[in-house]
């Protein structure tokens, strides 16, 4: 299992900011940022809650490392392929999750449809 510091560095990678870029987003110092990466010392309180509002990022899974959605994958009878896909809508900004929505309506009605 990551450490916090891990997620937060795979949360930055993911949208392709430096160290600088995204600790002005979420409003902390570089040398914060890179100390958090680290596992130096644990994120506060306001700096989960800008990850969370600046890039959507699933509180469970940062906070505890796996996704909620795997403990209910079992009582939803969902699979580990549909509940990482879950989790990684999430993680998508409200444009992209709105792009793949579309997707799947199209999808659907051309199966639908044959």
């Amino acid at each position: 299992m990551s450490t916090i510091g891990e997620r937060i560095r795979s949360i930055r990678k993911l949208h392709k900011l430096n160290q600088t870029e995204f600790a002005s987003i979420i409003k902390v110092s570089q040398g914060t940022l890179s100390e958090l990466e680290q596992d130096k010392y644990k994120p506060s309180l306001d700096i989960v809650m800008a990850l969370y509002d600046q890039f959507k990022t699933d509180l469970y899974w940062l906070v505890y490392g796996f996704d909620q959605v795997s403990d209910v994958s079992i009582s939803k009878g969902l699979g580990d392929s549909e509940a990482r896909l879950i989790s990684e809508y999430r993680n998508l900004k409200p444009s992209d999750q709105d792009e793949i929505r579309d997707f799947i309506k199209l999808k659907i009605h051309r199966y639908h449809s044959k």
